[in-house]
């Protein structure tokens, strides 16, 4: 089959790669004019572990990756006021690692070794399902027709809205901003040590990086609008952060001088489906389950896999796209109803909960307490479909 995939995050190429596998010819395109970079560092285990090493590309997600060996929350004095380890939380850190989210994608896209034709600087302008095949207009105005279209664009994915309709009845705000961006040469480095200072309405984060680069990471709680351009986002921040405390000011000095920045509303896609006749979602574009979850990119990957194997082995598309839903539902939406409720982790809504937050923070240094606590958010309760060998391949 022919297959457009929109979208070369994670859940775009990792689609590509297990497509092509199955024999399927697939057109990969990216409304960006290169592979994005900068993001944040994201943390990466569970399933989606599985799938990297399905794929084969363990070793070089260690090689560029991050084990982190502490987190410390302290206070606005910068005194640790709690501190746990990983190890702790999963008994091993074998199958655990950070990397940069933009990292993880390069690697993936690597992985295709070409074998999906790649068009950047372009996007979907309309689809137009018959049936027996899409018929797909992009922005730069060719008109091409595929048999699939999956919808790898994210959050704010244009193919949702075009197959499935607006984002309003979709897209759930959690009431959070979150931002990232690097500086070099910051005075302070704590080195695999994730430095967390909270107080009421928001987090910040600070994570010692290679050559010497230092992530900052914080997110803020936000009602009404979320600001679009860089100049009205950073102005928000500095307005809501800037008489914090801890290293909070020295940050947003930095901030406005960052190669890369990013910003985004901390929202949950949640869809009764995530497939319309030969359209479907994979990634965020389908079910993101928020920044809250720390799981979103090697959920997509969860995604794609399935997704494709499903392809490679049911009848027909219908059938591939039913059992898709119905093997992945269940988990996705247990991350989702769990990420709600770690708001009080990110961005504490008042004094009580940022003493709940501290306190379960010291706890979790005792391991059944951390079991309680996160464990079982570290296994995924889904099997993986084995992907088909070529004689098995329908």
């Amino acid at each position: 089959m022919k297959v457009l995939v929109v979208g070369a995050g994670i859940a775009g190429p990792t689609a590509a790669f297990w497509l092509t596998r199955a024999g399927h010819e697939v057109t990969l395109v990216e409304q960006a004019p290169e592979l994005r970079s900068g993001g944040y560092l994201i943390d990466f285990w569970g399933a989606g572990f599985d799938v990297a090493e399905k794929m084969g590309i363990l070793p070089e997600l260690r090689r560029r990756g991050y084990v982190m060996t502490e987190a410390w929350a302290v206070n606005r004095e910068g005194r640790r006021v709690a501190s746990f380890k990983p190890e702790v939380i999963m008994e091993s850190v074998e199958r655990y690692l950070s990397l940069a989210r933009s990292d993880l994608s390069a690697v993936i896209y690597e992985a295709l070794g070409g074998a999906a034709e790649l068009i950047l600087g372009d996007t979907v302008q309309d689809l137009t399902d018959d049936g027996d095949r899409v018929r797909v207009t992009f922005e730069s105005g060719s008109t091409r027709d595929f048999d699939l279209v999956i919808g790898a664009d994210g959050l704010h994915s244009r193919v949702r809205r075009l197959a499935f309709g607006p984002d309003e009845g979709f897209e759930r705000y959690l009431g959070m901003v979150v931002a990232a961006f690097e500086a070099d040469r910051y005075p302070e480095r704590d080195e695999l040590v994730a430095m967390m200072y909270a107080d009421v309405g928001f987090q910040a984060v600070r994570l010692s990086l290679r050559d010497d680069v230092t992530l900052f990471l914080v997110s803020l709680r936000h009602d009404g609008d979320v600001p679009t351009g860089r100049a009205a986002q950073e102005s928000l921040l500095r307005a809501k952060l800037g008489q914090k405390g801890w290293e909070v000011p020295a940050m947003l000095e930095l901030m406005s001088q960052a190669r890369d920045f990013y910003f985004d509303a901390v929202s949950q896609i949640r869809m009764p489906s995530w497939t319309t006749g030969r359209v479907a979602l994979v990634g965020d574009a389908g079910a993101c389950p928020s920044f809250l979850a720390g799981q979103g990119s090697a959920l997509a990957m969860v995604e794609a896999y399935t997704l494709a194997t499903e392809l490679a082995t049911a009848g027909d598309h219908r059938e591939a796209f039913a059992r898709y839903q119905a093997r992945l539902a269940p988990l996705l939406q247990s991350k989702q109803d769990a990420a709600v409720g770690l708001g009080l982790a990110f961005a504490p809504k008042n004094r009580l909960q940022l003493f709940e937050r501290n306190t379960v923070m010291r706890l979790m240094g005792l391991p059944k307490v951390a079991d309680i606590v996160m464990g079982r958010s570290f296994h995924d309760a889904v099997e993986l479909p084995p992907f088909p060998t070529t004689e098995t391949a329908r």
